[in-house]
């Protein structure tokens, strides 16, 4: 899958040149790391037995600059062609954007095209993906020898599929960019229809975008053109303040009796009963009535909440989009800058 960086602004696209033995895969690597810019290109790696044929695999870093402020990079591998080093095939597979598949068009190599692509095919179903789906081109290398067989019979046993073919002569360099720039837009071209697919490449104003079901309101009752109002609800009046109570007179000295010897003092007279009651009712603090509180319709709080997730998710597809757009971009630029500089 393309790899984005953000932190670094950066995309690299994964290119794996699949094909039998000997049919020419780490040339095509060679051509590209002679061609390219040196600091364009990180080191061509290698791991090959003494015959030059591949052990592990090959792999080179292909730097194409900063395209609208984003830098891109292409990593290109390839497999072994020996049948027994498929567990490094399925690796390398591991996480490809495109395919070149690199057929020798000896007529006596026919049936080692055929086993490699059947190979292919059995590797990317361990990884969940399909050779239809995937991005592939064919490379028909090896069109100067005397025994390659015509494009037509090469079509006919090796790409029942339909896929774009390129004839090539990768010793000299024939072919090889032009087998590259249409894998580059064929991954392109990928990404668009996932993205669309998705519905991340439609607009927002035609996605369909789920919406949380807001709690029903009933609706208003219709009002009739001169037809009695229901009378208004009576506000509510705010209680009275506290009275102070009176103050009271100050008491008189009781004037001093006198009492004959031998007689017992009268007792005090009595305090009247309403006005104790009327003194401890005026002694108790009162508290005012808060306001009666508005009540909110019912459903408005969940219907609020549903529309704002809508429009953070219409806020977050627009941001994917134009993510999908600047992708698209670099990687049209790329192509061209490629094209270019290595022609």
């Amino acid at each position: 899958m393309v790899q984005i960086n953000f932190a670094n602004k950066e995309i690299q696209c994964k290119i794996v040149y699949y094909g039998p033995g000997m049919s020419g895969k780490t040339t095509n690597l060679e051509v590209v790391h002679k061609k390219a810019p040196v600091n364009a290109k990180g080191d061509l790696t290698s791991i090959a037995t003494e015959g030059d044929r591949t052990l592990f695999f090959d792999f080179m870093p292909l730097d194409l600059g900063n395209i609208a402020g984003i830098k891109t990079k292409f990593q290109l591998y390839t497999v072994p062609g020996q049948v027994y080093y498929n567990s490094t095939r399925k690796l390398v597979l591991q996480g490809v954007d495109g395919i070149v598949f690199v057929a020798d068009s000896q007529a006596d190599k026919i049936e080692e095209n055929l086993e490699a692509i059947e190979n292919l095919r059995t590797n990317l179903k361990e990884y969940g993906r399909d050779i239809e789906s995937i991005p592939i081109v064919f490379q028909w290398n090896k069109r100067d020898l005397p025994t390659a067989l015509t494009v037509e019979e090469l079509n006919r046993r090796l790409n029942p599929l339909g896929a774009p073919v390129f004839e090539a002569v990768a010793s000299t360099g024939e072919g090889v960019f032009p087998t590259l720039k249409a894998l580059a837009s064929l991954v392109l071209e990928s990404i668009n229809r996932d993205k669309r697919d998705s519905g991340m490449g439609q607009p927002a104003a035609s996605r369909a975008v789920p919406r949380a079901a807001a709690a029903p309101v009933a609706p208003a009752a219709p009002r009739r053109v001169g037809a009695p109002q229901p009378p208004a609800a009576p506000a509510a009046t705010p209680s009275a303040p506290p009275v102070a109570a009176p103050p009271r007179a100050p008491a008189r000295p009781a004037a001093r009796a006198t009492v004959p010897v031998g007689r017992p003092a009268a007792p005090p007279p009595p305090v009247h009963a309403p006005v104790a009651a009327e003194t401890a009712t005026a002694a108790r603090p009162r508290t005012m009535a808060p306001p009666p509180m508005k009540a909110e319709p019912a459903g408005r709080p969940a219907a609020n909440k549903a529309v704002g997730r809508v429009q953070i998710k219409e806020r977050t597809d627009t941001a994917r989009l134009t993510v999908t757009i600047l992708i698209a971009a670099v990687i049209l630029g790329a192509v061209g800058f490629l094209i270019l500089k290595y022609l």
